[in-house]
């Protein structure tokens, strides 16, 4: 099963989405912030990522960037998650590189139908 790298800095959010992604049989890691997301992705090569936006440290509309510009990183998709709804927020993470976009809280059914388009 796909190996998926959680980048979410809520306690709550990591515990809850990543207990219900290792149910359904994917290999969950996290980061905390950023920063700390792109290093991970860049040393152990996710199948996917999904990325929260209001991180610390470095946000996930530049962590995104970054990690699209990287010849290395790329290609690796990135799932964007956010609790802002407006169509605004969702064309903005797609121009920083997300190559999808989804909000919270997660509806589980719908974000598992996104992953299946990437994984």
């Amino acid at each position: 099963m796909a190996y998926i790298l959680i980048v979410e800095d809520n306690e709550m959010n990591r515990d809850m989405l990543g207990r219900r992604l290792e149910r359904r049989g994917f290999e969950i890691k996290f980061a905390l912030d950023g920063q700390e997301g792109l290093d991970m992705m860049k040393s152990t090569k996710p199948d996917l990522v999904l990325m929260d936006m209001g991180l610390p440290v470095l946000d996930g509309w530049e962590a995104t960037s970054q990690a699209k510009a990287d010849p290395d990183l790329k290609e690796i998709p990135i799932i964007a998650l956010t609790a802002h709804a407006l169509e605004t927020d969702r064309i903005k993470a797609l121009e920083a590189g997300a190559d999808d976009f989804d909000t919270k809280p997660v509806d589980i059914q719908r974000l598992l139908e996104k992953i299946g388009k990437f994984t």
